[in-house]
């Protein structure tokens, strides 16, 4: 996974200082705090919201975010909204574009994409000024959010705050459009699906605000998804490692790349429920957990993702540098790798890549076999990654081995297996997914006595979150 680049921000304005990745640097500290319901929080200068699609989704949803930053703002606080599009209106806004062009240029794509967020942002600053605050909207360019030139799946480059801090000194609430930012050429770029995520921790990171709060339609962070896992348990903190293991292995409650940014930075970021005011979860630095964490934090699925074996490759030293190079010059983000034994001076190598990327990995690996005469390749459609992650997996042997048993003892195959110190990701069929989470997360004693139902989404948008995936 690539690191999200450097922010910077304009030196002339007093309250946007360069951000300096030492960890020393007084903006980078993590701040000490409890997961508190706003009205037991302690007034901070500045905090940054961020609303998903979901709690932005209807007008009256939307009134309910204005009611909440009203709130804050009453509280003497400078509140930053941060929005996403409402509802499904990315989806059909592609669908859209499908429509009339198959295969649609990626920079009139973005055009079109990021108009879903500049509606959002507009109609959530009418519902604070309906409750007599003064609100602004600022699109991504307007916020000073520098992004790379990578369309569809761009990285924040710098952010300028000088702008937002200018509409927060006038008792503004200022609603920014996530999602998107402005190329040194002038274009829209948008930042991938949950770019918002990174919008608001990145511009809670140039402020600097006392904390980022990202609201969506469940009350935390669980032990597994509990619309998946019915038992699953909702975390009171966890780690920036540990969060970063879950969203890179297909949790999808916040991007990874957002985790990059809060980690790098020292953000407090807390996820919580838009409908509602309980608790949420406290994503801090490992410093500031617990003693003796638990083995195993929680259980990612991701069933976004699709198995290519490459047949015949040559095996001479270089090859494998030669087909990645490749591969991620086509903007093709490759997970988990699996090379066989040579046998008769060739082999054969497994990756998988987002199935959403197939169409533009496929020229690549034609070009390939051409130039490097290789054999050919095959694409096994989409398979699922079940993650355990957990800080408490690197002092404690034989995790791996109860995974591998659990599965088994649900004939559940394992295709592909990878690992870091605290993560342990299995490729298996992905009709087995849902099953293989239940059973590991029973096994590993991550079980509550509370069983999870959701009474605010729809049916079509439950339906809708589980096959979206990450």
């Amino acid at each position: 996974m690539s690191a999200v680049e450097p922010l910077s921000v304009d030196a002339s304005s007093p309250s946007a200082a360069p951000l300096s990745m030492d960890a020393s640097s007084p903006s980078a500290m993590p701040l000490s705090m409890d997961p508190l319901s706003p009205a037991a929080t302690p007034p901070a200068d500045i905090i940054v919201c961020k609303f998903g699609g979901t709690s932005v989704a209807t007008a009256q949803r939307m009134q309910a975010a204005a009611r909440r930053l009203v709130q804050y703002h009453q509280q003497g606080r400078q509140v930053v909204a941060v929005v996403s599009a409402m509802g499904h209106t990315t989806d059909d806004l592609t669908a859209l574009a499908l429509s009339v062009n198959p295969n649609p240029p990626s920079r009139e794509l973005d055009r079109l994409l990021g108009t879903g967020e500049q509606a959002s942002m507009a109609v959530l600053a009418m519902a604070i000024e309906a409750l007599g605050v003064p609100a602004v909207s600022l699109s991504g360019r307007q916020a000073g959010i520098l992004a790379t030139t990578v369309y569809s799946h761009a990285q924040i480059a710098e952010v300028n705050a000088e702008r937002i801090q200018a509409e927060l000194n006038r008792q503004r609430i200022v609603v920014v459009a996530g999602f998107q930012g402005i190329t040194s050429g002038g274009d829209i770029a948008t930042l991938g699906r949950g770019g918002s995520d990174t919008t608001a921790v990145a511009i809670a990171a140039a402020l600097p605000a006392d904390l980022c709060e990202i609201y969506s339609d469940v009350d935390g962070i669980y032990s597994a998804d509990p619309r998946l896992v019915s038992t699953a348990r909702k975390l009171e903190t966890i780690s920036y490692e540990e969060m970063l293991e879950l969203a890179s292995a297909g949790a999808g409650v916040l991007q990874s790349r957002a985790v990059e940014v809060a980690r790098n930075f020292g953000v407090t970021v807390c996820c919580r429920n838009a409908f509602n005011d309980r608790a949420g979860t406290i994503i801090r630095g490992d410093s500031e957990m617990e003693m003796e964490a638990p083995i195993v934090t929680g259980i990612a699925c991701d069933h976004t993702e699709s198995k290519v074996t490459i047949r015949g490759v040559p095996d001479r030293v270089g090859i494998a540098a030669e087909l990645f190079s490749a591969i991620a010059g086509a903007d093709v983000n490759v997970d988990m790798i699996v090379q066989n034994i040579s046998e008769g001076g060739t082999t054969d190598i497994s990756f998988t890549v987002p199935t959403s990327e197939l169409s533009r990995l496929r020229p690549v690996l034609d070009e390939l076999v051409d130039r490097l005469g290789i054999r050919g390749y095959l694409t096994a459609g989409q398979v699922a990654k079940v993650s355990l992650v957990g800080a408490g997996m690197k002092s404690n042997p034989g995790v791996a081995a109860q995974m591998f048993k659990v599965l088994a003892e649900h004939s559940i195959n394992i295709d592909m297996i990878s690992t870091s110190g605290i993560r342990i990701s299995v490729v298996i069929d992905a009709e087995r997914m849902t099953e293989a989470a239940q059973a590991l997360h029973t096994a590993f004693g991550l079980d509550s006595a509370q069983i999870f139902e959701d009474t605010q989404l729809s049916a079509a948008e439950q339906r809708a979150k589980l096959q979206k995936g990450r």
